[in-house]
């Protein structure tokens, strides 16, 4: 595999080679949050070569338009960048990727390079597709959603950014999968009385006093909750925990984790006032919230796209920027190659055939 290189350096990446094989070139361009610069520069020059493409850049996000005329207008979007590599020796997740037969292995295979090769070579070889086209492709997806790219978009170049509908490139298996699950965060405080432990007596141990906590939630029921026709399982668990200062001091404070994981029939206030009755008597602060995303099914064009790939479409049970966009009021859905429960593992990888399935499926909608 070899790249040719534009006179200042940046590899020049083919997008009408298989498009497996121009995931692999994606992959070896390591892209992890905040470092997505190389990458973008590859992409960018390779959409300016494009003459059928209005391309504008942002940061390290960049957006490609077609102008056809076309009745309805789509949105395709991926983010450029990885979590960090594995620092287990031998992880075959890591850059650059390996091929072992049609498996290619290495950071960023599933989530989310091969959509993004996908996005890529639609943007080449379809020039006059049946839909208006906006290719988003964005930096730090991964990190803290201040740091959004496609967050920065909507805020700085939102013009760019009207659609009928929209689908972003994920890894679902090659399923439509709609809308998305909400998120929300809390800390739990517990308070105690510090003192020596040989003298525990004289204190209050703030860590024993999180058990009834702990107890709520491990008996906790979470709901599966019907939406437009797709059922989305809820969850709502402790995921981190600490506490206490040295190991001869009873802890006079104890912090509990919890995340819920919420339906999209829920906004954010709901699903916290939800947590709040379940956790009555704790002390509770918020930290963080991210609306979910209904759908999207009831768009012309998803009904279309659905026919297209000829799945039945399943809940996002994940966090995904569909959410971003259905608050700007546009319908969309998850798509693309690659197994989800793959994505940050040791040992990431994708098949090249799901690549040229979610391909040949978006070339059929779209061509």
């Amino acid at each position: 595999m070899t790249y040719l290189h534009a006179p200042a350096g940046t590899p020049t990446l083919d997008l009408t080679q298989d498009v497996a094989q121009l995931t692999a070139c994606l992959i070896d361009i390591e892209s992890v949050s905040g470092h997505e610069t190389a990458l973008a520069d590859a992409v960018e020059a390779a959409l300016r070569g494009l003459d059928h493409l209005a391309v504008t850049r942002n940061g390290d996000a960049i957006v490609a338009r077609t102008s056809l005329g076309r009745a309805e207008r789509v949105i395709l979007a991926g983010h450029l960048d990885t979590v960090p590599l594995p620092t287990v020796p031998g992880s075959r997740g890591t850059v650059p990727g390996t091929w072992d037969g049609d498996v290619l292995y290495g950071r960023g295979t599933t989530d989310m390079k091969g959509g993004v090769a996908v996005q890529l070579a639609l943007a080449a070889t379809l020039p006059a597709p049946t839909k208006d086209v906006t290719f988003i492709f964005y930096d730090q997806e991964e990190v803290a959603a201040a740091k959004s790219g496609l967050g920065r978009l909507v805020r700085e170049n939102r013009e760019l950014l009207d659609a009928d509908f929209g689908i972003l490139l994920e890894p679902t298996n090659g399923t439509v999968e709609g809308g998305c699950n909400g998120t929300i965060r809390f800390e739990a405080t517990l308070r105690g009385k510090a003192a020596h432990s040989a003298r525990a007596w004289m204190g209050e141990n703030a860590v024993h006093a999180a058990a009834p906590l702990l107890a709520r939630l491990a008996a906790y029921d979470p709901a599966t909750v019907m939406v437009d026709g797709l059922a989305y399982r809820e969850s709502m668990n402790a995921v981190r925990i600490h506490g206490g200062t040295a190991g001869n001091v009873i802890p006079d404070a104890c912090v509990v984790e919890i995340n819920y994981r919420f339906a999209p029939d829920k906004t954010p206030a709901q699903a916290e006032a939800h947590v709040r009755e379940l956790l009555a008597g704790f002390e509770l602060v918020c930290t963080d919230s991210s609306a979910g995303a209904r759908p999207g099914l009831h768009a012309p064009a998803a009904a279309s796209f659905v026919a297209a790939v000829g799945r039945e479409p399943l809940p996002k049970y994940g966090w995904t920027d569909v959410a971003r966009l259905s608050e700007m009021g546009i319908p969309a859905v998850n798509f693309g190659p690659g197994d989800a429960l793959l994505a940050h593992s040791d040992d990431e990888h994708v098949s090249g055939e799901d690549v040229r399935a979610c391909l040949a499926a978006l070339t059929r909608w779209l061509g």
